[in-house]
């Protein structure tokens, strides 16, 4: 006993439709040929296209973590600037082929230490020439920049 399978014309028609899509999808990705994107975590660090979790070299952003999260924000403040610096970075490597120029090794977290460099230009020198972010010597024993400290110093107002 033969067994018969017969389809609807509609399905055949939908997967005609369908299967053309993807082609059509397929060419429209190859033909922008745009780099893969750099993902940020935050404005200092992130993960490279190839997966590789960085941080950049000399240079810290404010914090965009919950104040109740250790290593997270200190005040309020320094979480919109958290979230304005990381904007930054985004914005100025979107759509951009991003170079690790030097890699310095991984820091306590397992994090690759890099320069990156977008267009030949040092992508953490243009963030702090921005304002928003600071020059920050890590490996020299620097201490972290305060993204508060000018809270404490405001004059109260009644």
């Amino acid at each position: 006993m033969a067994f018969k399978f017969t389809s609807p014309p509609w399905l055949a028609v939908a997967l005609i439709l369908a299967s053309g899509g993807g082609i059509v999808a397929l060419a429209a990705q190859a033909a922008t040929d745009a780099p893969a994107a750099v993902y940020w975590s935050d404005g200092d660090s992130g993960r490279l296209p190839d997966g590789t979790k960085f941080r950049l070299h000399d240079v810290d952003s404010p914090e965009t973590g919950s104040m109740k999260q250790r290593g997270g924000a200190k005040c309020e403040s320094e979480r919109i600037q958290g979230y304005e610096a990381k904007e930054a970075a985004v914005e100025l490597t979107r759509g951009k082929a991003v170079k690790v120029a030097q890699s310095y090794g991984p820091d306590r977290y397992g994090r690759q230490v890099v320069d990156l460099e977008v267009d030949g230009t040092d992508v953490a020198l243009t963030l702090i020439a921005a304002g928003t972010h600071k020059a920050w010597d890590y490996d020299g024993g620097d201490r972290k920049p305060d993204w508060c400290a000018w809270q404490a110093r405001a004059p109260v107002a009644f």
